[in-house]
């Protein structure tokens, strides 16, 4: 395999606000194609990197290019990327598909050639047949995907979205974080997604960068992110991490044994502790143990025989936990 291209490339750059550094000499590239995610908390400076990115905040210090391109100075207009806003901006006196054309329109694209690439662009987020409702006649996320198709149209090198997802209910939420991953694969461009949410950035995202106040901590597949994670921040904000001792191990990771008679398998490392809390919430169970050293502890089993009954019974018991050595990992 060649050396993939590089669609974004971000080479010390820093954005301040008055005193106050928003970002602090982030490095990054992202690959031509790619579906990679800027996940941290409010504040983190993830929102501010694609900002700057899509040319509507001014780079303090560093460089951006797009396909090798430096854009640094250049107004958004004169960049190969489109954003797509949590609030999604559709004109609600406009039809879906005169919503769709319009930033062709705008390029004074012929009718012809617009209405044809509109209609492609609808089809692409499963949308055929929408073309002549308004936004107020669509649910919240047909609407989403009117706004994606819009930004569509216009073939840009890069989609940068800004929580795209926030305005949704979680049911909707998590059906289109699939259909968003699979409308990226069906375009074949470059995703930049923007979010606070974990799980959001595992599911859909090739690789992930965890922001922390204003730098990154850590860029990598969600699996490397979520099972070897670089820091003490990252281990503690993608996920639930458990130390015991000193090491950390994920909730899931823990298997929790009532009989104590029972022994754990030759090699697994274990624990005793009190069952003080247990969260029944259909498909897992979370129990929170205090185990014998003080420290408190979560773990999570799948409800594959159990009920809530049956569970919630053994708040106060006593319990094991045991997990292999190669679920611990260490985190500076």
């Amino acid at each position: 395999m060649g050396e993939q291209k590089v669609a974004v490339r971000l080479s010390g750059v820093r954005k301040s606000f008055g005193a106050v550094d928003a970002v602090t000499g982030v490095d990054l590239e992202i690959h031509d194609g790619e579906f990679f995610s800027m996940l941290g908390p409010s504040g983190s400076g993830k929102t501010t990197v694609l900002r700057m990115i899509a040319g509507f905040e001014q780079v303090t210090e560093g460089t951006i290019e797009l396909a090798g391109r430096d854009v640094t100075v250049l107004p958004p207009f004169e960049r190969d990327v489109n954003t797509v806003f949590q609030d999604y901006a559709l004109f609600p006196h406009m039809t879906v598909q005169q919503n769709v054309e319009y930033g062709l329109m705008v390029a004074k694209v012929g009718k012809k050639e617009r209405r044809e690439r509109a209609e492609k662009a609808l089809a692409s987020v499963r949308l055929e047949g929408f073309g002549k409702r308004r936004p107020s006649e669509l649910s919240g996320g047909q609407r989403q995907r009117v706004a994606l198709a819009r930004a569509l149209v216009n073939e840009p090198k890069v989609l940068l979205l800004d929580e795209p997802l926030g305005a949704l209910d979680l049911k909707l939420r998590e059906q289109m974080q699939v259909e968003l991953k699979a409308i990226q694969r069906r375009a074949g461009i470059t995703f930049l997604f923007v979010t606070h949410d974990q799980e959001e950035a595992l599911t859909m995202s090739d690789r992930v960068a965890v922001f922390n106040a204003g730098r990154i901590e850590q860029v990598g597949a969600p699996a490397d992110v979520y099972e070897r994670p670089a820091t003490e921040f990252v281990a503690n904000f993608v996920g639930t991490s458990n130390r015991i001792g000193d090491a950390h191990v994920r909730p899931e990771k823990l298997h929790l044994e009532t009989d104590l008679d029972v022994t754990p398998r030759d090699g697994d490392r274990s624990v005793l502790g009190t069952v003080a809390e247990v969260v029944y919430a259909g498909a897992v169970t979370r129990f929170v143990v205090d185990l014998e050293d003080g420290a408190r502890v979560i773990a999570v089993q799948q409800n594959l025989q159990t009920s809530s009954t049956s569970v919630t019974r053994l708040r106060g018991a006593p319990v094991r936990l045991s997990w292999r050595p190669d679920h611990e990992f260490s985190a500076s």
